[in-house]
C-alpha cells in the first residue's frame, strides 16, 4: 500500500506557472506507475499525464502536450506536475494516483488503486 500526499495549486491568471507535488508516504514508490487526473464538478476524472515506474517514459494528455510535464523524483518519493502557460480551462480538481499493475503508463482511471486527497487549481484573472 502507499499513501499519497499533495500539495500545491491554488488561484493563478492565465498564462502563470504552478507545479504540484505528491509524496509517496509508506509504500515503495519505485512499485508504482504513477499519474495525474483532473476532475470538474459533474464531470469524469480526466487523465492528464502517467510516467513510468522509473520515470523513462511518460504519457501526456493532448490538451496539456507541451504545457504541462510530469516527473518524478525516485530517492525522495515524489512526483511532480509543473504546469505552465496555464488556462481558464485547466481549472479543476487535480489529483495524483498510484497502480501496482504491469504496465508503462495508464491512461485511465480504474487503472490506478490508490488516490491523493486531491488540490484545487484555479486559473483566473
Amino acid at each position: 500500500q502507499v499513501r499519497l500526499v499533495q500539495s500545491g495549486g491554488g488561484l493563478v491568471p492565465p498564462g502563470a506557472s504552478l507545479r504540484l507535488s505528491c509524496a509517496a508516504e509508506e509504500g515503495t514508490f519505485t512499485s508504482y506507475i504513477m499519474g495525474w487526473f483532473r476532475e470538474l464538478p459533474g464531470k469524469e476524472r480526466e487523465f492528464v499525464a502517467s510516467i513510468s515506474r522509473v520515470g523513462g517514459s511518460t504519457s501526456h494528455s493532448n490538451s496539456v502536450r507541451g504545457r504541462f510535464t510530469i516527473s518524478r523524483d525516485n530517492a525522495n518519493n515524489k512526483l511532480f506536475l509543473q504546469m505552465d502557460r496555464l488556462r481558464p480551462e485547466d481549472t479543476a480538481v487535480y489529483f495524483c494516483a498510484a497502480s501496482g499493475q504491469t504496465g508503462s503508463t495508464f491512461t485511465t482511471p480504474a487503472r490506478y488503486e490508490y488516490w491523493g486527497q486531491g488540490t484545487q487549481v484555479t486559473v483566473s484573472s
